[in-house]
Parts: structure tokens; C-alpha cells; sequence
């Protein structure tokens, strides 16, 4: 089975790659002694990155798993698929 985020897949391991790549940077501004303020501005636009990325998962994931064990008529197997959609929201927004 493929998971939703297939489609978009290299999109998602591009945009992965360009926060891993920040967050080197971050480690550098450590290593270097950046200034406080603007070492937290880094780690704020990773986190809102990291942020996007999750975003956009659960997108892929409501607009496929759950619309296709929706659209397969097993209730039981969409409720769990909206359930943990849920705790993923949940997840998403204590971060």
C-alpha cells in the first residue's frame, strides 16, 4: 500500500534535507558563539519548517488514508485512521 505523502515524496526529503542543512548551520552558530537572538531566530524558522513539513503529512494523510478507509465503508477502520489524525494533530500543536 502506498502512503499519501508518496505523490510528493521527493518534495518532502528536498525540503528535509534544507532544515537538516539549517540545523548544521545552527551548530555552527554555537560552535562560533553567535549571538543568543540570533542563533533562537534560527531554531524559530526550523521549527516553523519542521513545522510545514508536518502540515503537510497530515494533509496527505486525511486526504488519503483516511478518505480511503472512509470511502472502503469499514466505520471501525475509519475512525481509527480519524483517531490518529487526532493525536497527530494533538502532537503538532504541543510542538
Amino acid at each position: 500500500m502506498s502512503r499519501g505523502y508518496t505523490m510528493e515524496k521527493d518534495d518532502y526529503l528536498k525540503r528535509l534535507r534544507r532544515i537538516e542543512g539549517q540545523v548544521r548551520g545552527i551548530q555552527r552558530m554555537i560552535d562560533e558563539d553567535t549571538y543568543c537572538i540570533d542563533v533562537l531566530t534560527q531554531l524559530s524558522a526550523v521549527t516553523k519548517a519542521l513545522q510545514s513539513v508536518g502540515i503537510g503529512l497530515l494533509e496527505e494523510h486525511v486526504n488519503h488514508c483516511v478518505l480511503h478507509a472512509a470511502q472502503q465503508g469499514d466505520e471501525d477502520a475509519a475512525r481509527a485512521k480519524v483517531a490518529e489524525a487526532t493525536k497527530a494533530i494533538e502532537r503538532l500543536v504541543r510542538s
